[in-house]
């Protein structure tokens, strides 16, 4: 392999729509597309039946902690020859946890679990990755619109810090620690949150995709790179369950739409999109 093979990159992708997203991937795109899984035997077992249809997907192992994903970044510079050049033309993350309703585990270590895998995991991968990306290189954070509902459910001060166009990455963690802080105490009520973890780090999600894409915009604006986040929608999955309206096949139609916006596409950039629709970061009471 070289720096001249184009490859992609999806994470959390042994089931479900990230499984989907990468067999679309493969059946689409002409360079090598990498299924990363946190288990290394579910890995492995997951890319067989895509390689029965005469896909060659590669599998590679990724659990959301640093050590794992610096492993990630260097196997890319060694089979990618990255040290010279990026070698990442798409990187779609996809890996994210969410507790059933009535699930009798305390808040407070929802609320950590899911930061520490949704939010700040995707953020590690991203700080380690993006700047991996080649020119023209094409990154989704698969969000959700119940962060669209969450953050309607916050207090208008929380409201306003997620909605500005200022807003930090630094800031944005500290607030997304607080969430977890403020759990713990008992006071996140209070504090104006809404009761859902997993709708919290979805906020999160979209809020960093709008950051980082601003910030590709400001270092890299020549690069041409396309930064979104996007919904599925309501996919039947382990986590949403079988009464979801989507297949996973349907729930990868976004996401592989965005990933393979044409090379000389000039947005979307730093959007949220559903149904391969931009869709403005306001207030909706949707799902």
């Amino acid at each position: 392999m070289s720096s001249s093979t184009r490859v992609m990159l999806v994470t959390g992708a042994n089931k479900g729509i990230g499984f989907a997203v990468v067999r679309d991937l493969c059946r689409q795109f002409s360079g090598d597309v990498v299924l990363t899984a946190r288990d290394a035997a579910r890995g492995p077992t997951a890319v067989q039946p895509v390689q029965a249809e005469g896909l060659c997907p590669l599998f590679h192992q990724l659990d959301i902690d640093l050590q794992s994903i610096r492993a990630l970044r260097d196997f890319l510079h060694k089979e990618y020859g990255v040290l010279g050049s990026r070698g990442l033309d798409v990187l779609v993350n996809n890996a994210g946890i969410a507790f059933k309703i009535g699930d009798p585990t305390p808040f407070h270590i929802q609320a950590e679990l899911t930061t520490k895998t949704n939010f700040l995991g995707t953020q590690d991968v991203c700080t380690q990755l993006l700047p991996l990306i080649k020119p023209r290189g094409r990154v989704l954070n698969v969000s959700s619109r119940r962060g669209f509902k969450a953050l309607e459910n916050c207090s208008p001060e929380l409201q306003q810090k997620f909605r500005s166009e200022t807003v930090t990455e630094e800031e944005l963690v500290g607030l997304m620690n607080k969430f977890v802080e403020d759990t713990k105490k008992g006071v996140h009520g209070k504090e104006g949150w809404p009761e859902t973890a997993y709708g919290v780090t979805k906020i999160g999600i979209t809020v960093l995709s709008r950051i980082q894409a601003r910030k590709l915009s400001e270092q890299r604006g020549g690069d041409k790179i396309l930064l979104n986040a996007c919904c599925p929608g309501w996919v039947r999955t382990d986590m949403a369950g079988p009464r979801a309206t989507k297949s996973p096949e349907e729930g990868a139609e976004t996401p592989v739409y965005l990933a393979l916006l044409p090379s000389d596409a000039e947005g979307p950039h730093g959007e949220f999109a559903c149904e391969k629709k931009v869709e403005q970061w306001q207030f909706n009471s949707q799902l």
